[in-house]
């Protein structure tokens, strides 16, 4: 698993997880926020630009980065957080381990499957995928999503750099995934936090999520949409961690 560090002279360990279609640049403002304190941790995830592995499941990265967890970090970690695919990664590891982390931000996490869109991906990708490398449309794209436009050239290099494979998968993997039982044996301190712009499957996801850890916090962000959170507010993401 190829990782991003900053702060690796400190002993307490930060990890995030990027969204789905983005890279370990997602969370680089709070890392060089929070890298004087802890030593942070970005991994990219699996199928992405830069990553050393095609993507399979969500299942399987949330495997890997727990295995890259015991090996360098002792088996746990402080905090870890997550966006999106990130953030079902996040789910999935605390079901896979429920003392991966002492604390933990999951942020707009999709669990409520569609099957619907899952059927109707592959041949969407399979048309359009062309235009996925063209400037034009990466900047329309880039609009819809509301990434700050200093993050444009690297969400443009980075998502031309997806294999048409791995960008199917692991949007197929986003829409189908729901969290195990086994979720509700987490130990960690969970904020679960949605944009309150984002669709009523998002806000009904963090409600599910919170149902199924009573102890967690429910946070929603009246005024945000999909992921403006973690990449369009570092600074306060980052202060609400410590």
């Amino acid at each position: 698993m190829n990782i991003i560090e900053y702060g690796k002279q400190n002993p307490e360990v930060i990890m995030l997880l990027h969204g789905g279609g983005l890279s370990w640049w997602n969370y680089r403002s709070e890392a060089e926020l929070l890298c004087n304190r802890y030593h942070v941790v970005l991994p990219i995830l699996d199928g992405h630009a830069g990553s050393d592995a095609d993507f399979t499941s969500i299942e399987e990265n949330a495997g890997r980065i727990i295995s890259y967890i015991d090996k360098e970090c002792g088996g746990s970690v402080f905090l870890i957080g997550g966006l999106s695919l990130g953030a079902q990664i996040l789910v999935e590891m605390l079901s896979q381990r429920a003392d991966i982390c002492q604390k933990a931000v999951i942020e707009s996490a999709s669990v409520i499957p569609s099957r619907i869109t899952h059927a109707l991906i592959g041949p969407t990708f399979s048309s359009s995928y062309g235009l996925i490398q063209k400037e034009w449309f990466a900047k329309l794209q880039f609009r819809y999503l509301r990434v700050r436009e200093d993050l444009f050239e690297d969400y443009y290099r980075d998502t031309a750099q997806i294999s048409k494979a791995n960008m199917i998968a692991f949007l197929k993997a986003n829409t189908v995934y729901e969290p195990k039982p086994e979720f509700e044996k987490c130990q960690a301190q969970v904020r679960i936090v949605v944009g309150g712009k984002e669709q009523k499957k998002m806000l009904r996801s963090a409600e599910l999520l919170h149902h199924m850890l009573p102890g967690s916090t429910l946070e929603v962000k009246e005024e945000m949409f999909h992921g403006t959170y973690s990449i369009d507010h570092p600074e306060q993401y980052a202060a609400d961690l410590i």
